[in-house]
């Protein structure tokens, strides 16, 4: 008897396909897409476009208007997926040291101690904390308060990874140097990341994929893979010209909505 051989194509972890509005006020008509699993995609668009709201409707803490948000095939629920958020601002707890702030998540999914303290261990190494485990956030910079809020999302087996500007507030060697430690972390231990930015180099730095919105109503005017290898050098010529062609993605007008073809690339 003849076997023929099935190809099985993997569910995408995340579907969406959303719109939504604050009464009359339109901010997202017909959001779709999706995002594999272990993908690191960056959303950009202009100020006021709805970045924000997409990622709450991710979350499943904002219902859309219409449509829904799908996350390994079942609707976004923060109380059925582990989604951790990292924020524009360092959210950690004050009266916790470095070391009981990234293990706050870990504590709450449950543990063994010494497993909890053997992966907050491993994390500390990779943000470049260590030696810092016993400091409280009062003692400690804004950059670094922000590795611990980073940390604390990654070191749990979060779902999806949900970053909403998380480097805007930094000086730019500091950015830069907490982009490059993100790569580090995301490669170690694999996660799903959603990372909202308006900053398009760091898009083309950090991205697996872009997606890129338009003024509200906000749509999709380009979703494209960033086919460069890492690590990236943002002054090489094809990074260049990459970013370029999004800044022309990001000026279409938002009648539009189009993905980019390799052509276009």
């Amino acid at each position: 008897m003849r076997m023929e051989a099935a190809t099985k194509v993997a569910r995408p972890k995340i579907e969406v396909d959303t719109s939504h509005r604050y009464g009359a006020l339109v901010v997202h008509e017909e959001i779709k897409f999706a995002v594999a699993a272990n993908e690191f995609i960056c959303i950009c668009g202009p100020s006021g476009c709805g970045k924000t709201t997409l990622l709450d409707t991710l979350a499943g803490i904002l219902k859309p208007s219409s449509g829904s948000v799908v996350i390994d095939g079942v609707p976004a629920d923060p109380k059925r997926q582990r989604i951790s958020f990292v924020f524009q601002e360092p959210s950690t707890f004050p009266w916790l040291t470095v070391r009981e702030n990234v293990a706050t998540g870990l504590r709450i999914q449950g543990g063994s101690r010494r497993e909890i303290d053997r992966k907050v261990e491993e994390i500390v190494g990779i943000v470049g904390l260590r030696g810092f485990e016993g400091y409280y956030p009062h003692q400690i910079s804004g950059g670094m308060k922000q590795r611990v809020a980073i940390a604390r999302a990654f070191a749990t087996d979060a779902d999806l990874i949900l970053m909403d500007e998380p480097f805007v507030s930094l000086d730019q060697p500091t950015r830069e140097r907490m982009q490059g430690e993100v790569l580090d972390i995301w490669r170690h231990r694999k996660r799903t990341v959603v990372f909202v930015t308006h900053n398009l180099e760091e898009a083309v730095f950090l991205g697996d994929r872009i997606l890129i919105l338009s003024a509200k109503p906000s749509r999709i005017v380009a979703d494209f893979p960033v086919q460069l290898p890492r690590p990236r050098d943002p002054l090489s010529r094809e990074f260049m010209g990459l970013r370029a062609r999004c800044v022309g993605f990001l000026r279409a007008p938002a009648d539009t909505r189009r993905r980019a073809t390799p052509e276009d690339l």
